[in-house]
């Protein structure tokens, strides 16, 4: 198990997707893979930087393990910031047009359509999403 601990911020996503990309090299990823991983990673980050501790910032924790037979790798997201469960609210209409539909949740929609698995706890006043895939 390997942690980044890094600042909640917009600007930081570049390292943590070079936290991840680097581990999953490692184990050599298929890019499609890798590009599924690299989306729900950027859209879940990218949420924890902008709404967590608004409008302060904080700390976010990015945990990573591999998992054998089959070989899959596991990634939290652990924040402290307000609590909230992104995957208690609806999927967006996707019939929908685009004007139609109301803003937010499409990342969300999209990392839990392209992850094995997702799940959200609140445990110890943190806020702890974690994301599953298959690599091989």
């Amino acid at each position: 198990m390997k942690d980044l601990e890094i600042l909640a911020l917009t600007e930081n996503l570049p390292q943590v997707l070079e936290f991840i990309d680097q581990q999953l090299e490692e184990y050599n990823c298929p890019m499609k893979i890798l590009s599924q991983i690299d989306l729900a990673v950027e859209e879940i980050f990218v949420n924890i930087a902008s709404y967590a501790y608004n409008p302060k910032v904080g700390p976010a924790t990015i945990r990573t393990e591999v998992l054998e037979n089959p070989l899959t790798v596991v990634i939290s997201f652990v924040d402290n910031g307000v609590q909230y469960d992104p995957l208690a609210k609806p999927d967006p209409n996707t019939t929908l047009s685009a004007d139609e539909r109301p803003i937010g949740g499409l990342g969300i929609f999209l990392a839990k359509k392209t992850m094995d698995d997702i799940n959200y706890e609140y445990k110890d006043g943190q806020n702890i999403l974690t994301i599953k895939k298959a690599i091989s």
